[in-house]
């Protein structure tokens, strides 16, 4: 059985029966006095690939149970590599049209962009994936690291990770272009992989792979990794089922 990236549950299968057998998951129910409706997940992709997010809805469904709705981008870069990408991408995300059936958001890019003013606008749950990770490490006591691709956005990162009440490390960037890394798997997976072996020597006992659209190979790294990984599209997933579960239980009391 799989162990769960975030620590939460032993595996994501028994993350969504625990929360199926209080009525959550992702068709997690609601009740009120009148009626009994679904809380349903948005993943937004703050880049333009919609392949992406396909990909990355497909990673956090395997926590939620089920295939969370996708939101991308209509324009600006098939991949956030810079602080003026970011930054373009928050104003995007702040002002989406969430659906009115959304009882929770995952904002699927490691900045976070936009999830924090989303959040000030909508009452339901916004969870961006890099502060998730964070959390899950801190939750976790662990020394951790970021391996990723984009050194422009070092900075960024840093300074996102110091959320975590474990010891940050830094971050280990994976060596060429981040846009030419991403065309090829096995470039993309070699050149994380030895990110991640230098965080490891350098002493972090978890290591994120800090980027959405580096979900797919954060699972393919998994198997082989000196040291566990974290994915950050399922520490989302599983805070959000954490988050939910918590309103229902107060809801209940």
């Amino acid at each position: 059985m799989r162990r769960s990236d975030t620590g939460l549950f032993s595996s994501p299968q028994m993350a969504f029966h625990i929360f199926e057998g209080l009525g959550l998951g992702y068709k997690i129910r609601q009740q009120t006095s009148e009626v009994c409706r679904p809380v349903t997940v948005l993943l937004m992709n703050p880049n333009s690939c919609r392949e992406t997010t396909q990909t990355m809805c497909r990673i956090a469904g395997g926590v939620l149970g089920d295939v969370p709705s996708g939101w991308t981008a209509d324009a600006g870069p098939r991949l956030l590599t810079s602080p003026e990408a970011l930054d373009a991408a928050a104003a995007c995300v702040a002002t989406a049209r969430v659906p009115a059936d959304a009882q929770a958001v995952i904002v699927a890019a490691f900045g976070d962009p936009g999830a924090g003013a989303l959040q000030r606008r909508i009452p339901v749950q916004v969870i961006g994936i890099g502060a998730a990770a964070a959390r899950a490490c801190g939750r976790a006591g662990a020394r951790f690291a970021v391996a990723t691709t984009t050194p422009a956005l070092r900075g960024r990162i840093d300074a996102l990770m110091a959320a975590g009440r474990g010891g940050y490390l830094g971050c280990f960037l994976a060596e060429g272009d981040p846009v030419e890394l991403m065309a090829s798997e096995d470039t993309l997976d070699r050149g994380l992989l030895a990110a991640v072996e230098r965080a490891a020597l350098a002493g972090a006992e978890r290591v994120i792979i800090g980027g959405g659209p580096l979900g797919a190979a954060a699972e393919r790294l998994s198997q082989v990794s000196p040291v566990r990984l974290v994915n950050p599209l399922r520490a989302a997933a599983e805070e959000v089922l954490g988050r939910l579960a918590a309103a229902q239980t107060a809801h209940m009391a």
